[in-house]
């Protein structure tokens, strides 16, 4: 498969790493200089310094071969137009584009493109602002304690946490957990001292150790007393940032009759003003922001002022969410919050290691919005039955949804037939003749238009695809 990836910068890099290292012709291509040089010496891929929207470009590039064009640059229009230039000549190339103005297509989700071109001549727009905010938003509603994977139309998810020490999770067999609960579940993988692996029932679970566990969402909070974490009622919440996600996050907290956490927390008649806090130094964001929430307290400020923080006693608050733009200020600031132990933390950071940083220090969530993108880029690019990619543990591991096709090598055959250790592991299935994902067991045969929840090692996950009929 041929992808062209317009815009060098990390999210470029990042995407054109993870397709080289599953044997993909990857050519990339930047206008800045200093930037391609910086690329070439980190990718063993075509690296090109050139205009990316210009067609003449493109064609150089070879898109008349190519699968799939990714626009990654730092500008919306820029990505838009080039996608658009692109279809306008090549229309069977799939055509991917970072937009992060939700202004430019939200008014056109109802509309169905499927015997029409695509809006703007673009297949599948990313909008990492929204999948960010999205993100932080389900951590809140699980308490702040974990990272949260959630699967559409599906009522388990993968809940990560930390061993504390003493805790009934510290020191067992894996095998050995399922007498502590009744409970159906899964330790799906096991983040120990730097190394990410899918355990065995053999595995022993050790205080630190940072483990995903596959359970329904009635049961999480089981899951996580054993695991030893702290259950807290969330009422005063602050969000660093009047942005374009700390915006987000505030609309879907305050405003979404979906969002549960608040009517159970708060009850349906309590005032949020001061419950809620929405703090940025920007003037201009900080009045908008006071206009658009009427229901919370805005403050123009500064976070790193220490005299603001014991004034409004942000050291006594339930969560404090940091989304700025500035990601680093983000975990300078969690971390100096966190340090009054009252606090639960979610963080915004740029990437995986950022994220992995960021929980060594004590933020309890880390939000890798690079990350984000990346999976979505890959969900599109891996073929019509993969709907969605996650990334774990800084991309060693990844959660896959797939369904499978009349080309699987697969169909008939049980779970425990096509078995391969600590390379993947079906974690859920939902059968064709039903509506609800179960965990499967090693006597599960697979069949035609069944659909799979899949954890697999990264650097084999596109060979694992290519067996349950996943295009290459």
């Amino acid at each position: 498969m041929k992808v062209i990836i317009i815009g060098a910068g990390f999210s470029g890099v990042q995407l054109a790493k993870r397709l080289v290292s599953e044997r993909y012709d990857v050519v990339l291509i930047d206008k800045d200089e200093e930037t391609v040089r910086h690329a070439s010496n980190r990718l063993d891929c075509m690296v090109v310094q050139a205009n990316g929207n210009s067609l003449v470009t493109l064609e150089e590039a070879g898109i008349a071969k190519a699968d799939a064009l990714v626009a990654l640059t730092e500008s919306d229009e820029l990505n838009m137009i080039t996608c658009s230039l692109a279809d306008s000549v090549y229309p069977d190339c799939i055509k991917i584009a970072r937009v992060r103005n939700y202004e430019y297509y939200k008014d056109v989700e109802h509309i169905d493109f499927q015997n029409r071109r695509p809006l703007y001549g673009i297949n599948y727009m990313v909008h990492p602002d929204i999948e960010a905010a999205e993100a932080i938003v389900s951590a809140v509603d699980h308490g702040a304690v974990s990272d949260i994977i959630e699967f559409e139309g599906s009522d388990f998810e993968v809940t990560s946490v930390t061993i504390e020490k003493g805790s009934k999770l510290d020191g067992i067999y894996v095998q050995n957990i399922r007498t502590l609960t009744e409970n159906s579940f899964l330790a799906a993988y096991v983040e120990h001292e730097n190394e990410a692996f899918m355990p065995t029932g053999s595995t022993i679970l050790q205080a630190g150790d940072r483990v995903g566990f596959l359970a329904r969402k009635e049961h999480v909070n089981e899951i996580l007393e054993l695991c030893g974490s702290e259950q807290r009622i969330i009422k005063k919440i602050a969000v660093l940032g009047a942005g374009r996600i700390g915006t987000l996050i505030a609309e879907r907290l305050i405003k979404s009759e979906k969002t549960s956490f608040l009517s159970r927390f708060l009850g349906a008649h309590k005032k949020l003003s001061q419950e809620f806090v929405i703090i940025d130094k920007d003037e201009k964001l900080a009045r908008e922001a006071a206009e658009r929430f009427p229901e919370a307290n805005v403050f123009r400020a500064d976070i790193t002022d220490e005299g603001f923080v014991e004034e409004e006693g942000l050291q006594n608050f339930d969560l404090i969410i940091t989304a700025t733009h500035n990601h680093e200020l983000n975990i300078v600031t969690s971390a100096y919050l966190n340090s009054f132990k009252h606090p639960r933390t979610v963080c915004l950071v740029t990437n995986g290691s950022y994220a992995e940083i960021a929980r060594n220090i004590g933020i309890d969530v880390a939000i890798p919005i690079k990350d984000v993108v990346i999976d979505a880029i890959l969900s599109h690019l891996r073929g019509k039955n993969v709907t969605r990619i996650h990334t774990l543990s800084e991309g060693e591991l990844e959660i896959i949804e797939v369904k499978i096709l009349d080309d699987s090598k697969y169909i008939g055959k049980t779970l425990k037939d096509i078995a391969l250790a600590g390379v993947f592991l079906v974690l859920l299935i939902k059968s064709s003749a039903s509506d609800d994902y179960l965990i499967p067991t090693g006597n599960t045969e697979l069949k035609l238009g069944d659909t799979l929840v899949i954890i697999s090692n990264t650097e084999k996950s596109r060979i694992v695809m290519e067996n349950f009929g996943v295009e290459g």
